[in-house]
């Protein structure tokens, strides 16, 4: 029970949920996330910390990035995140997050 309540724990701030919505559109790499969320490196790879922590993110090393993902092999956790997601699409920061994405990749997302 103590996991689950970490996954609702880690989706109860909005950075947090917002880098979750990001990730539901594609694998994303710190310098993105920060290329939308405007916020410090440090913090974003804290809440990092805390999905990952959660189980609701995983990260790979691709080249200089590491790139995170959602955990869709947990069915608990594919199953919130599922719900999540979709249910946030009409939220407006959500949106305007996933049309900014359209125009980063890891290459560029300096440059934002």
């Amino acid at each position: 029970m103590n996991s689950k309540v970490e996954v609702f724990k880690a989706l109860g701030d909005s950075n947090r949920l917002r880098i979750v919505c990001m990730l539901g559109v594609r694998d994303l790499c710190v310098c993105e996330i920060n290329a939308v969320l405007h916020i410090s490196m440090s913090t974003i790879s804290s809440h990092l910390k805390v999905l990952r922590n959660a189980g609701i993110v995983t990260s790979k090393k691709d080249g200089r990035w590491i790139i995170y993902s959602l955990n869709r092999k947990d069915s608990f956790v594919a199953d919130i995140l599922n719900v999540t997601v979709e249910g946030m699409k009409q939220d407006e920061t959500v949106s305007q997050d996933t049309q900014k994405l359209k125009h980063i990749n890891p290459k560029n997302c300096s440059e934002q």
